[in-house]
């Protein structure tokens, strides 16, 4: 019991770096925001233009899944830009488009889908065109000790297992679902297949990166996620590929908001984002990034 009680200490530690870890500078947003490099919330009546020390900051609307890489952006948008904080809040896509549409400030959105880049377009919320600039795939996540035996995505279907997606309203728990529809309808799952796994679900989860710790706690037998968040967990956790036939390509699309108080610093970051320098980044981290005007709506689902 001791060394269990250790190891779900050290299992928490990892999950909590990697969910708060960036609200050490946090300018006073509600909802997950944070701070890259320094601190401070907007001057009243300035907007999210100026920061309380005098410069300038750029609020970035994020997916959960983005995290990791737009953190090591912001830290070279910082270096470029001096006297300039970027602010980050990273939540579920819905939960983000949610926020927006309450009056919450923001220069820049990026989401892991279209619909939710929809949905703030029809709300007249953002200032062009969105652009896709990253895709992403799902995978099965297990803890490290994988004590269920799980080998093989069917095995989300037997009796017992206990497994954790996000909610159907956010990104990566309505893909999760297409994909165990997908698989009920090939030879070898069943066609009821997806029902089965659905009575497995012990919890339903607000962003991916709850449905990982989920896992990483072994609070579940498995789960569904991006392969990008297994990248960011490391040896925390194992994968189990999802079949290519069934698995489905999420498209991560980016706007400038159209009331941004820093539109010059707004498009900035999201050119950055599209830049070589952000590929190269949004790749180390897993992601297939997507150059600008090359990306096409086709296989994203």
């Amino acid at each position: 019991m001791v060394r269990r009680s250790v190891r779900r200490r050290a299992v928490w530690l990892m999950v909590l770096t990697l969910l708060l870890g960036v609200l050490a500078g946090c300018g006073g947003q509600s909802g997950g925001g944070a701070a890259t490099g320094s601190s401070g919330g907007a001057t009243p009546g300035t907007g999210s233009a100026a920061s309380s020390g005098g410069g300038q900051k750029v609020i970035v609307f994020a997916a959960s899944s983005l995290l990791e890489p737009f953190q090591e952006l912001a830290q070279s948008f910082q270096q470029s830009h001096a006297g300039t904080t970027v602010e980050f809040n990273f939540a579920g896509s819905a939960q983000l488009v949610a926020q927006l549409e309450q009056g919450a400030p923001v220069d820049v959105i990026a989401f892991a889908d279209l619909i939710n880049m929809k949905k703030a377009q029809d709300g007249g919320f953002v200032a062009s065109d969105s652009r896709i600039f990253a895709k992403n795939r799902l995978t099965v996540v297990v803890p490290k000790q994988n004590r269920t035996g799980i080998q093989g995505f069917a095995d989300l279907a037997k009796p017992g297992v206990k497994v954790v997606l996000a909610h159907e309203n956010v990104p990566v728990g309505k893909y999760a679902r297409e994909v165990l529809e997908r698989a009920s309808q090939q030879p070898g799952y069943g066609p009821d297949f997806a029902q089965r796994v659905l009575a497995n679900v012990v919890s339903q989860e607000v962003n991916v990166k709850q449905v990982l710790a989920k896992v990483a706690l072994g609070e579940a037998d498995a789960g569904i996620v991006y392969v990008t968040d297994v990248k960011a967990a490391g040896a925390d956790v194992l994968s189990i590929d999802i079949p290519s036939d069934v698995n489905v390509t999420a498209c991560y699309p980016i706007a400038v908001v159209k009331d941004t108080k820093a539109p010059v610093l707004a498009q900035a970051f999201v050119t950055l984002v599209e830049s070589e320098e952000g590929r190269a980044v949004l790749q180390k981290h897993g992601f297939e990034p997507v150059e600008p005007g090359q990306a096409g709506t086709e296989e994203c689902s």
